[in-house]
């Protein structure tokens, strides 16, 4: 069997992202999204959302680089006065693992993050975290905590298959210190009953998802449940865009003619986490349409 979730990301951040991410499901292979639910057009991802019932939409957790839902001043040792989550990325991990204040107000903010989602009244599909933060142990855990609460089903882990990287570019880049936290965090949700792909593709070729490089996953997919995951948008500069990131690429490999054609041709089958759970977990959420 051969399982393919193609979804975006930081659906919410920008209208420019929501508009892609809408032309992408409508007109090509996207099958899901992950919802920033802090995110400045995260009403206008929403309002799309809701028109497209077939969109499998996910949370995608934001603890760095972005507002939190709740107020700065209770959340005194992850967000600065601003609103906005702290960027030191390290020494924000070292404080979750060593102090039980600071892992308190993670529980909280988590938590706050899922009743957001929760209020929309859209279905879970699946969570992951703005830069893969959830690889952390303890964040991890808080969500594994947390989320049960919220019909959690559903997680990525990127752990990207090195073969099928070289078939398509014999000279691909591999992240090879991240595999060691990532096969931990894999075993920690399975564990939990979480589903979790097989295979992700997006870690190597962040921001750089061209149309030959979903072709070549495409052609090459192997077998079991794989995610491809992209960073779409219309326009490759806008207010939060990432420098370097080549968005209008990203959307272009989604609506690639040649791309779609290679996906109808297969035996692949496509869809949200929620399209691939054992039948006792279907339905196992606390949101609804």
């Amino acid at each position: 069997m051969k399982g393919l979730i193609v979804a975006a990301d930081d659906f919410g951040s920008a209208v420019e992202v929501n508009a892609a991410v809408e032309r992408a499901h409508r007109d090509g292979l996207l099958t899901a999204a992950s919802l920033m639910v802090t995110g400045p057009a995260a009403d206008d991802a929403l309002s799309r959302a809701r028109r497209m019932p077939r969109l499998r939409v996910g949370l995608h957790l934001v603890l760095v680089e972005g507002r939190s839902v709740l107020p700065a001043a209770s959340l005194p040792d992850l967000v600065e006065a601003n609103g906005y989550f702290r960027t030191d990325m390290a020494r924000m991990g070292a404080a979750l693992f060593f102090r039980r204040k600071v892992r308190e107000q993670l529980h909280r903010e988590i938590a706050a993050q899922f009743e957001r989602f929760a209020e929309s009244g859209l279905v879970l599909d699946h969570v992951n975290t703005h830069k893969h933060f959830h690889l952390h142990p303890t964040i991890a855990d808080a969500i594994i905590a947390v989320g049960q609460n919220f019909g959690v089903r559903a997680v990525r882990v990127p752990l990207e298959p090195r073969r099928t990287l070289r078939a398509i570019e014999p000279g691909a880049a591999h992240l090879d210190l991240l595999r060691p936290i990532a096969r931990a965090s894999l075993r920690k949700f399975r564990q939990a009953g979480l589903l979790t792909a097989d295979h992700v593709f997006g870690l190597a070729w962040s921001g750089q998802m061209r149309a030959a490089r979903v072709r070549g996953i495409i052609a090459n997919l192997p077998s079991g449940l794989s995610e491809i995951y992209l960073h779409p948008a219309t326009e490759d500069v806008f207010v939060g865009s990432t420098p370097g990131y080549a968005y209008r690429n990203e959307l272009n490999a989604l609506l690639d003619e040649k791309a779609m054609t290679l996906a109808r041709n297969s035996d692949i089958t496509f869809g949200g986490f929620g399209d691939f759970l054992p039948a006792d977990r279907i339905g196992a959420n606390r949101s609804s349409h």
